[in-house]
């Protein structure tokens, strides 16, 4: 029990108390620590009593004050000050079983834990919860948190998560629901699986639980080439998305009209999917379902109209190239063409990137390999420089999903390869060298 200090701030409330790196802390106001959550929700207060252990066992107690909710400036050995929680399930859909072997360890490490959910946005599916658990997420108001649903109907959750215990889900819900617990919730659709009229039920039911589920995204199920020994499962052709994103708009425009929201979206992926026109800027709200590619595009368009205004019209977009998934390429398109024609000069080419790694199905940019990035571009006219979405690197921009690093992928193409933000501004800003 309890977590051992890595680092103490200096001038922080906890050095001037005397805190000590390689301490473990055991309490705080006489509440155990079991881990992050729990030092975030004893910490808060501005009078705190620490029980701290040294490497010998011995204990001893310090005060400190600070601001409310201010850090009192401990860093423990890991984030969590314990260990990620794997998932316990095994999703029909799972994209990490479809991942093929070779690539680096950790992108084959499925998560399922609640207290990344509230920390860092990680959709969560509630099977690894026990009730004790549950509860300290009631007790401590830990919300809002990510759920992961895919069907209200028990006994197809469970078999779509591959663990009876999915089909407890709806039932947790309502319980989180009951207790104030904010819901943002996916469905991740598999044709003929989840579909149609078991869609229409997990609708009903999760906008029975208004306003605590307060949003929720349904996005395409992803299939690679790499399911062999896995469930059967199809990707969506053109009149089945279109159907689809017909059903979740349809229920959508109902909860407008009874709660002020439309509560359910489908993902940008859907409609180029159906090859049907992304809704205007308003029918996003507040962008409640960005990091699941709800509105990302139509987003992406206003931040660079906006910041297109904001260029002079005697800036020029010197040669250049952007890569991208194959599926918002005509987007990107349409968007180059806007600034040309708004009195700017504009040299840039929109290469689309096939997916052979992962297989043609697969046509995110964010999934968009080095490998293929250079295999496709090699001895293409780039112009002066080669722009790519961060989304298609490892967090810290260091790295392609295949290891290319972009420095590899700059020398093998003889340009710069430059990563850019997934933001209009930054893009048009790219553009123009600004």
């Amino acid at each position: 029990m309890g977590a051992i200090i890595k680092k103490v701030a200096h001038g922080s409330p906890a050095h001037c108390s005397g805190v000590r790196p390689g301490e473990r802390l055991l309490s705080v106001n006489g509440h155990r620590i079991a881990d992050v959550l729990d030092y975030r929700f004893y910490a808060y207060d501005p009078r705190l009593e620490l029980e701290l252990e040294d490497g010998e066992g011995r204990v001893r107690r310090v005060r400190l004050r600070k601001s409310e909710g201010a850090d009192p400036g401990l860093e423990f050995e890991t984030y969590l000050m314990d260990k990620a929680r794997s998932c316990a399930n095994k999703c029909v859909f799972c994209f990490v079983d479809q991942l093929p072997p070779g690539m680096r360890e950790t992108l084959y490490f499925k998560d399922d834990d609640a207290r990344l959910s509230f920390l860092m946005g990680n959709y969560i599916t509630l099977t690894n919860l026990s009730s004790r658990e549950l509860k300290r997420i009631i007790d401590l108001r830990i919300s809002p948190i990510n759920v992961s649903v895919h069907a209200a109907n028990p006994e197809l959750r469970a078999s779509m998560l591959g663990n009876p215990r999915g089909a407890e889900g709806m039932e947790r819900m309502r319980a989180l629901a009951a207790a104030g617990i904010v819901m943002n919730c996916q469905i991740v659709l598999c044709p003929g699986l989840n579909d149609r009229e078991e869609l229409s039920r997990t609708m009903e039911e999760l906008a029975a639980l208004y306003p605590e589920v307060a949003s929720v995204s349904v996005v395409p199920v992803g299939l690679t080439k790499h399911r062999e020994g896995l469930y059967p499962l199809r990707p969506f052709g053109r009149e089945e998305a279109a159907e689809a994103v017909r059903q979740v708009d349809l229920f959508g425009e109902a909860c407008l009209s009874r709660f002020g929201s439309r509560v359910f979206f489908c993902a940008d992926e859907l409609y180029l999917k159906a090859n049907l026109s992304l809704p205007p800027e308003e029918y996003y709200e507040d962008y409640p379902q960005l990091e699941n590619g709800v509105g990302m595009l139509r987003l992406l368009e206003a931040e660079f109209l906006a910041a297109l205004e904001e260029i002079p019209p005697s800036a020029v977009c010197r040669p250049c190239s952007v890569a991208t998934g194959v599926a918002a390429a005509p987007f990107l398109k349409r968007l180059v063409d806007l600034a040309a024609g708004s009195c700017h000069t504009v040299d840039c080419r929109i290469l689309p990137v096939v997916n052979r790694f992962f297989g043609e199905t697969i046509d995110v940019a964010g999934l968009v390999t080095g490998g293929d990035l250079i295999s496709q571009l090699s001895g293409r006219d780039l112009g002066g420089r080669l722009l790519i979405p961060a989304v298609m690197l490892r967090h810290g921009g260091d790295v392609f999903l295949d290891d290319v690093t972009p420095e590899e992928a700059s020398s093998a193409l003889g340009v710069p390869v430059l990563s850019v933000q997934t933001d209009g501004g930054a893009l048009a800003k790219a553009l123009f060298e600004i």
